[in-house]
């Protein structure tokens, strides 16, 4: 064969027709061509394997993805463009994305996603644009977009965000675009917006806006300078209530017509009385403008060691969920399996952007009818409770009733009464066994006797260890201890108990 004849051939396979012309290394079903990976639209329900680790844009659109396994992205470090949009992920990981430093532009539109963890975008240092439009997001947590220091774009609109709380949106210093449009945001604070400090365009438009004090600012905020953040088409930021500013545009809206009404609470009774194991359920009502946060809390703090009693408080408000009775304002405090720990004082507090009331609340506990708290003297060989009485000084016993607690006393006097008496018996049992003489030779005990003559234990032990056993007589009439202290006067009326032995030393003849 001519020199050079096998490289001819390889490349004249290489050219044949039929050949695949996908790259080594490309997952199944995707096309993979330069640094591009595209797998959109083949029903994929994972990330699929194989994927080259140089590859620098994925295409994974319109499939079933409802899941980012962990590290499954973590050999795709080269990553600049990852295309997610029209799946089914329903929750982001945290850390999903921590090996993506390099990754300029994420989209997550069209998926299921509910809420947004701390650290779902760790390691995106590099990002640029982010889609998350078309989800299904009711609220944005505290520091969510931390870690996008380098974010110039992020889109949310189309969701169904009712709550941004103040620190959301903290990280986006250079944040230029922000879309908030098409959700059900009725107020935003002065606060969420501040870290923004490269903005250049808003979109607040088609949101149910509640024109009161706390959207103040934000009319005058426009007013002053923030237009020149908004299209002639997002300036149109229409109220949705109250009813008589209904349909109107913010900007046209004085700033005296914007107002708050404060909250005022009522809770009745001010103080209940429960049973141990009962459930217990009490209402606070608020009125307010607009309808006031409900909550519940316990301020005292449960005896040392005891477990802590869970408030479950219903809210009766109209924010996130839609929790309660948007139309009464009341929030429900439900206490279920009372125990003593639940005693204690609690306070419902009403907030809205016009101030805050509170309430305080007394919960008693009633254990007159727990048997268990006054024990019977136990039969004899059956189990003896250790469960401890309330202490006097202690909170749980200041809790119960006047009754209940001359209940408890009077137990415990009881108890220590026939404590008394019970020791009384066992002297006079004893005293009378150490009159009574004995026959000759009753309290005498003959083992084989080999010697003669008083002797020691330790005599003893020498002996078992000469002989290997010993022989020896034990009288019980001749005690080596005198006599204890003179006898107690003995107490009428104390009834005859078990016989009991009386510790005694005696002579030992080997």
């Amino acid at each position: 064969m001519a020199p050079g004849a096998p490289a001819l051939l390889l490349l004249s396979l290489l050219l044949l027709p039929g050949l695949p012309p996908r790259a080594a290394g490309c997952p199944a079903a995707c096309r993979c061509y330069s640094a591009t990976v595209e797998c959109g639209a083949l029903r994929l329900r994972v990330v699929p394997p194989g994927i080259p680790p140089g590859t620098q844009t994925l295409f994974l659109q319109d499939n079933s993805i409802a899941r980012l396994e962990p590290g499954i992205l973590a050999p795709l470090a080269s990553l600049r463009h990852l295309y997610l949009h029209n799946n089914s992920l329903h929750a982001l990981e945290s850390g999903a994305f921590r090996a993506q430093s390099r990754l300029l532009e994420l989209a997550l539109t069209g998926n299921q996603l509910r809420g947004l963890r701390v650290g779902a975008f760790a390691g995106l240092a590099q990002l640029r644009v982010l889609y998350l439009a078309g989800n299904q997001l009711v609220q944005l947590l505290d520091f969510t977009f931390l870690h996008l220091q380098r974010l110039q774009e992020l889109h949310l609109q189309e969701n169904s965000i009712e709550l941004l709380e103040h620190q959301a949106l903290a990280g986006l210093s250079s944040l230029a675009l922000l879309d908030l449009s098409r959700n059900q945001l009725g107020t935003i604070s002065r606060e969420a917006l501040q870290p923004l400090a490269s903005l250049q365009v808003l979109r607040l438009t088609e949101n149910p806006w509640r024109c009161d004090c706390a959207l103040h600012w934000l009319g005058a905020w426009i007013k002053e300078g923030g237009q020149r953040l908004l299209s002639s088409r997002d300036k149109k930021i229409l109220c949705a209530e109250p009813p008589r500013l209904a349909l109107q545009s913010l900007l046209e809206v004085s700033g005296s017509s914007l107002i708050c009404i404060p909250p005022s609470v009522h809770v009745e009774p001010l103080e209940v009385t429960a049973n141990l194991g009962e459930d217990l359920r009490v209402a606070c009502h608020a009125s307010g403008y607009p309808q006031p946060l409900v909550t519940w809390r316990k301020v005292a703090r449960p005896p040392e060691g005891a477990p802590r009693a869970e408030a479950q408080p219903e809210v009766g408000w109209r924010g996130p969920g839609g929790l309660g009775a948007s139309d009464t304002g009341s929030g429900m405090l439900f206490l279920t399996n009372i125990t003593l720990a639940h005693a204690g004082k609690y306070e419902c507090e009403a907030s809205n952007a016009g101030g805050a009331a509170r309430v305080p609340f007394q919960l008693l506990v009633n254990v007159s009818r727990q048997q268990q708290l006054v024990p019977a003297p136990p039969p004899a060989g059956g189990p003896v409770s250790h469960e401890p009485l309330p202490e006097a000084g202690s909170m749980a016993f200041r809790a119960l009733g006047l009754a209940t607690q001359t209940a408890i006393a009077a137990a415990i006097a009881l108890l220590a009464l026939t404590a008394l008496l019970l020791a009384t018996m066992i002297c006079r049992r004893r005293r009378r066994r150490k009159k009574a003489p004995g026959p000759p030779g009753e309290g005498a005990l003959f083992v084989n006797d080999y010697s003669d003559g008083p002797c020691t234990f330790a005599q003893l032990e020498e002996l078992r260890d000469e002989r290997g056993h010993e022989m020896f007589v034990i009288d019980r009439s001749k005690p080596l201890f005198a006599e204890g202290p003179a006898e107690a006067a003995e107490a009428p009326g104390v009834a005859q108990g078990l016989p009991l032995q009386p510790p005694s030393a005696y002579e030992i003849h080997c």
